[in-house]
């Protein structure tokens, strides 16, 4: 009787430490039940809205090639391409616009253009109707480049460059990849700088309604964070995890019995 007390005590003891991480933990596109929340459809994609401290690459197109050397700062049209093309360009800092504190860049001919709040969109049309008087038929290319997001608490974490307009949530936890098994998928955070401060959103990434919510989204200079389970001491991820963490159990159950009946039980009768 007194090995199953034993026993009892060691499985409850195990049982204690012992977390299973099953697959609901982990998978993604789960549909939304207890413990899994759905969100509302919240996704708008919006244009990305310039602030202080963005690169501007900008490229004035014109029949004269003069004028296009001069508007495009003495830069040959190959190393322009390159430029707009690689945003981890050596030469990009050199021939870019920094938003300064004003939320204006400074541009040949016009002078100070403010930039901050407006999309790319809005900055070429309204760069080509400043350049009007001084240059006919001018066409004007406008992109952000030096565009980074940060991943911290994934497989591998780092800064890593937003090369196209739309980057999801999925695409950038790819690129840091993936959350470990250990990561707490119901609880990831993204740290956001908007014109009204720093905005810190908190979701269950694993819920399949994220899609078609305002998270699904990341945007030039978040910061995703995600946490560690608290489960993590002799964590179980698979039937023959579970099986051998209970053969051990078992095993080191009854070593403990044969030891305390041969060295305390029975010296002492």
């Amino acid at each position: 009787m007194q090995v199953y007390k034993l026993l009892l005590f060691v499985f409850i003891i195990t049982g204690g430490l012992t977390s299973c991480i099953t697959s609901r933990r982990v998978n993604y596109m789960q549909s939304p039940r207890s413990g899994i929340p759905s969100y509302t459809d919240t996704l708008v994609f919006t244009d990305y809205l310039l602030q202080k401290g963005d690169r501007l690459y900008v490229r004035v197109y014109t029949p004269d090639e003069k004028t296009n050397m001069m508007l495009n700062g003495g830069t040959s049209s190959n190393l322009m391409t390159q430029i707009g093309s690689n945003s981890s360009s050596t030469n990009v800092d050199l021939y870019t616009y920094l938003v300064d504190d004003n939320g204006e860049i400074k541009f040949p001919l016009v002078g100070m253009l403010p930039v901050r709040g407006k999309t790319v969109r809005e900055v070429k049309v309204d760069l080509e109707e400043r350049l009007k008087p001084y240059v006919s038929a001018a066409s004007v290319e406008v992109k952000v480049v030096q565009r980074f997001f940060s991943v911290i608490g994934a497989n591998a974490s780092g800064r890593f460059p937003i090369t196209k307009e739309k980057v999801t949530i999925f695409e950038a936890l790819a690129m840091a990849g993936d959350i470990s098994n250990y990561g707490d998928r119901s609880k990831v955070r993204i740290i956001r700088e908007t014109e009204e401060g720093t905005e810190v959103k908190m979701f269950d990434v694993r819920s399949e309604d994220i899609i078609n919510s305002e998270y699904y989204y990341v945007e030039p200079n978040d910061v995703i964070y995600i946490q560690t389970l608290n489960e993590q001491f002799f964590s179980m991820t698979s039937l023959a995890s579970v099986i051998s963490t209970v053969a051990t159990t078992l095993s080191f159950g009854i070593f403990i019995y044969s030891f305390i009946d041969t060295y305390i039980v029975k010296p002492l009768k």
